[in-house]
C-alpha cells in the first residue's frame, strides 16, 4: 500500500489532514509550531479545530470499541 505522503491520488491539503490524523493518533506530542505553520497554509483557523475534531472523535470511538470488546466481528454460522 502507498504512503499518502508519496501517492499522487492526494493532493497537499488531503496530505497533511492525513499527516494530522495519523500524528494526533499515534505522535500527538510532536506536533509543533512548524507542523501548524504547514497546516494553516492549507486549512484556517476554524478548519483546523474541525479536523481535529473530527480526528479526537474517531479516535475516541476506536478506544471505546475497543475497551468494551467490540472490534472483533461476531460469526454465527
Amino acid at each position: 500500500m502507498a504512503s499518502f505522503r508519496t501517492d499522487s491520488i492526494f493532493n497537499e491539503r488531503e496530505k497533511i489532514a492525513l499527516e494530522f490524523a495519523e500524528l494526533m493518533a499515534l505522535d500527538h506530542k510532536s506536533i509543533d509550531d512548524d507542523f501548524f505553520r504547514r497546516m494553516r497554509a492549507q486549512f484556517s483557523d476554524a478548519e483546523v479545530v474541525e479536523l481535529g475534531m473530527a480526528i479526537g472523535q474517531y479516535i475516541g470511538f476506536g478506544r471505546l470499541l475497543m475497551v468494551l470488546d467490540l472490534e472483533r466481528p461476531v460469526c454465527e454460522i
